[in-house]
């Protein structure tokens, strides 16, 4: 039932995100990866209940473009990995917890 909920939340969160615009899905696979880019505007340290209740440290930026907001959870401690106030471009493969990044660049 936990694991039915936590795959409704994210399917409703990337449906409600790729409606903004900011984020580019390659294919609907695991594995296949994904894009955001914007001015990073938040990155806050967290940690959430991972599988079998292990705690799972992740970054939460926040990317602002064309007057919309995304934010996504990177897996790991990547604060210095995202600028304040600098435009990104992020490569991801999204993750039941967090994404795992595959690049970051400043652009």
């Amino acid at each position: 039932m936990k694991r039915l909920l936590c795959i409704s939340l994210v399917a409703c969160l990337v449906t409600t995100l790729t409606g903004c615009g900011n984020i580019f899905f390659r294919g609907a696979l695991p594995g296949v990866s994904s894009s955001v880019s914007g001015a990073v505007s938040v990155v806050q340290l967290s940690a959430v209940n991972g599988e079998n209740g292990t705690t799972v440290q992740i970054t939460l930026v926040t990317f602002l473009q064309g007057g919309t907001s995304s934010t996504i959870g990177f897996c790991g401690d990547r604060r210095s990995q995202f600028p304040m106030q600098q435009t990104v471009r992020a490569e991801f493969n999204p993750g039941q917890t967090c994404a795992s990044i595959v690049s970051v660049v400043i652009v």
